[in-house]
């Protein structure tokens, strides 16, 4: 006689990518006990604070191709498992359990509430629904493989569980010894480092105007390949912004070897070259002629940064337009489009936290996220050497992933003959 067995699936981490997999898996499958481990207090916490707590839920791009543009690491295998699960799936996945959402002029996907609690209550509601276990404030220690198959985890307080199959989507760490566990197992660590974070500079020049953005500029790396341009968003202590926090993640291993001392060039006026804004100044100069130079409408710049230009030209705002030389507007110019800015240190973006490194991806099956050394081990979310770019990317990949791992599961049944 055949005798179904429920196969119990332990989930470690209550993050998104935890969560999109247990749900998934048990709806699938209802032959399966999921529980998911969460070693902290809170559920989905960075669910709870992306995009200033509205949840920056994926990106309204579907095309594959171009929608693993978006990975500095992990961008190859994204580009196939997209073909499977994308942002239109994910859109079409909360939307059938009642979760409106909405793209706004820049792609960024967010519940029409502009409340992050939407999608959790979401999938808390579908926790419930398929009878998935939750204990937070259970942090994993180890993992044993046992002879007869299947694992023996241990837990703080001397807690154990036994698991059929174990799902690792613990996120990412910027401590490599938080993977040791990992490494009992025999997988591999890419050393993690920060992806997402804002450029701190060593001299603030731009000391007084927190706060001020420019809509459309270029940001460059001096001496390298990496540039990106958008909006960037003038901070205490240097730049911010979707231009450089999208530049700090392509970048990210070269600045962590850099020790974040480095230089970037700003083109405050893209996509403007350096002749066209002398021209420019030129004929404002022309036109102007007893207007003071502090004054000006044909550069889209807010007047306390066209003033601190400026100064970093040697020009005082008190001059007229008459005044001003063909040399200071070289200088001019130049700061304009070539401003050089020498950075020292790093501010993580905390909504948008995010590590490159960790688990390798050629220790995975990329179309089942199944370990390759362990089996019936599963790993998602951020504990993967997979990382996007600010915009809804990185959540994107939790969901894709998940369902992967999901579907992976809930077809290999088990079943036992007594």
């Amino acid at each position: 006689m055949s005798i179904s067995k429920r196969k119990k699936v332990a989930v470690i981490g209550a993050g998104a990518a935890g969560f999109f997999t247990a749900v998934n898996a048990a709806g699938m499958n209802g032959n399966l006990d999921v529980t998911i481990f969460e070693k902290s207090r809170q559920l989905l916490s960075k669910v709870r604070i992306s995009g200033g707590g509205r949840c920056n839920v994926t990106h309204h791009c579907f095309n594959p191709e171009e929608l693993s543009k978006a990975y500095p690491r992990g961008g190859k295998m994204m580009r196939w498992n997209f073909d499977k699960f994308q942002p239109a799936d994910t859109i079409q996945w909360f939307e059938k359990r009642g979760v409106k959402l909405k793209a706004e002029p820049d792609g960024r996907i967010f519940p029409v509430t502009d409340s992050s609690e939407t999608i959790i209550q979401c999938l808390f509601n579908e926790a419930k629904k398929q009878n998935i276990a939750i204990r937070n404030q259970t942090a994993i220690k180890r993992i044993r493989l046992l002879q007869k198959g299947g694992f023996k985890l241990y837990f703080d307080k001397n807690e154990t569980e036994i698991a059929d199959v174990v799902v690792i989507a613990t996120g990412g760490s910027n401590r490599e010894q938080s993977y040791e566990w990992l490494k009992e197992l025999g997988h591999s660590i890419i050393s993690p480092v920060p992806s997402l974070f804002t450029f701190n500079f060593r001299y603030n020049e731009f000391e007084g105007l927190a706060g001020i953005s420019v809509s459309e500029a270029k940001v460059e790396i001096q001496g390298t390949r990496f540039s990106e341009t958008g909006p960037v968003l003038i901070t205490h202590w240097g730049l911010s912004g979707p231009a450089v926090l999208k530049l700090s993640a392509r970048a990210a291993r070269l600045l962590n070897k850099k020790e974040y001392r480095y230089k970037v060039n700003v083109n405050w006026l893209h996509p403007l070259n350096q002749e066209q804004v002398q021209n420019e100044l030129i004929k404002i100069r022309e036109k102007n002629i007893k207007k003071k130079i502090e004054k000006q409408d044909r550069f889209p710049l807010p007047g306390r940064l066209w003033v601190r230009m400026l100064d970093l030209a040697g020009i005082s705002e008190n001059k007229r337009w008459a005044e001003l030389s063909n040399k200071k507007v070289n200088e001019l110019s130049h700061q304009l489009v070539r401003g050089s800015y020498e950075c020292q240190g790093k501010t993580t973006h905390k909504e948008e936290f995010v590590t490159c490194g960790g688990i390798p991806l050629n220790e995975i099956d990329p179309g089942t996220m199944r370990s390759k050394i362990v089996p019936e081990l599963y790993f998602v979310g951020e504990v993967l050497d997979i990382d996007g770019i600010t915009g809804g990317f990185n959540f994107q990949a939790a969901w894709t992933n998940g369902w992967l791992a999901a579907k992976a599961i809930a077809s290999n049944t088990i079943n036992d003959v007594s």
